[in-house]
């Protein structure tokens, strides 16, 4: 697949500016505010944005490749969050703020109260394990109010944060919410837009961070293989190694291809079937690649000090965020059943 400008210019901009002194700045909680101005500075938390909302007014597809690059480089941002946000409040005409945005609710059955007083809104209720809460300037919330969704602009001091993490120790907190809104900060989502279309979009977006972590972990695991030597020649002369990194690489290709797939469904009415898969196949790559990278790296890859873990651990996160393989399974089995047996193949060959 060519590499499109918007992806060698997250490609440049990411190489700058994430190092592993900031990954690890960043699991002890410092947010990396130069290297979020420098990606707000190119525009890319805007990329599902329509131009006359602000926005590149690319093709969904084009705008999430972004996110595979963002996870070659474990990019310690709220940039999937950010664009999620940007992409629901635009959807519902709202503005979209500068800084660093995120979503709720994210865990499923998690709903928020929307209610209407007079000209005000009210919010209220409780949402965890909401991506980087603490250092979102607004929340793009999804409610519904009398069956109907709702988008909410959620701006900081609207709701109290109890911090949280996930086992890559990016924030993932909980947020107490008791707000009342203004007619401005309040409007229905665009058409199509319901909790399992945001759910979806959510597992596009760690489907291609996945699959550009796991990438990353075939490109050091194979550098190593040379580089690290062993009875006299480099380990990767040997055939076990040689099976481990084929084996990784094959589960690599397969993550990336389903990637590319639904960030395709994305921009043709979030369809369910080929998002399902690459969510599926993302995340069982995800803990079989771990694995093997740090089979190939040995005693040495299980330290602090050396940089796999970063992508290890974050694959490990993601793989259950948005849905578990076992969640969406269950519903690409429903699906299909739902769709007929003389569906079934033009299902398959359509994703």
């Amino acid at each position: 697949m060519t590499e499109s400008l918007i992806e060698a210019t997250a490609e440049r901009l990411f190489g700058d500016h994430i190092t592993t002194r900031m990954l690890a700045a960043a699991e002890q909680g410092t947010f990396p505010a130069e290297a979020w101005q420098a990606v707000e500075d190119a525009g890319l938390p805007r990329g599902l944005v329509p131009e006359e909302a602000g926005g590149f007014g690319m093709p969904a597809a084009e705008a999430l490749a972004i996110l595979r690059v963002a996870g070659r480089h474990v990019v310690p941002l709220p940039l999937a969050e950010t664009m999620a946000a940007s992409w629901l409040l635009a959807g519902a005409g709202l503005d979209i703020p500068d800084g660093p945005l995120t979503i709720a609710p994210v865990v499923k059955g998690e709903t928020l109260t929307l209610s209407r007083r007079g000209q005000e809104w009210h919010l209220a209720g409780t949402a965890t394990r909401i991506p980087w809460g603490r250092d979102a300037v607004a929340v793009a919330v999804l409610a519904e109010h009398q069956g109907t969704p709702m988008v909410v602009r959620l701006d900081r001091g609207g709701f109290a944060v109890t911090p949280g993490s996930n086992l890559a120790r990016e924030p993932r907190d909980t947020l107490r919410i008791d707000a009342v809104l203004a007619p401005s900060d309040v409007a229905p989502a665009a058409s199509g837009v319901d909790a399992q279309a945001l759910r979806a979009l959510g597992a596009t977006m760690r489907s291609l961070q996945m699959a550009g972590a796991t990438a990353s972990l075939l490109s050091m695991s194979t550098q190593y293989a040379l580089d690290r030597t062993q009875f006299g020649k480099p380990i990767g002369k040997f055939q076990a190694i040689q099976h481990s990194l084929a084996i990784l690489g094959s589960h690599q290709a397969a993550a990336g291809a389903a990637a590319i797939g639904a960030a395709e469904a994305v921009g043709e009415g979030l369809r369910i079937f080929p998002i399902a898969v690459a969510k599926i196949r993302a995340g069982e790559a995800a803990g079989l690649c771990a694995s093997l990278a740090h089979q190939v790296h040995g005693a040495i890859g299980f330290t602090y000090e050396h940089s796999l873990h970063y992508r290890t651990r974050r694959l490990l996160s993601w793989r259950n965020e948005f849905g578990s393989e076992s969640e969406w399974s269950l519903l690409l089995g429903r699906h299909l059943a739902a769709a007929g047996p003389d569906r079934l193949w033009p299902e398959i060959t359509s994703a």
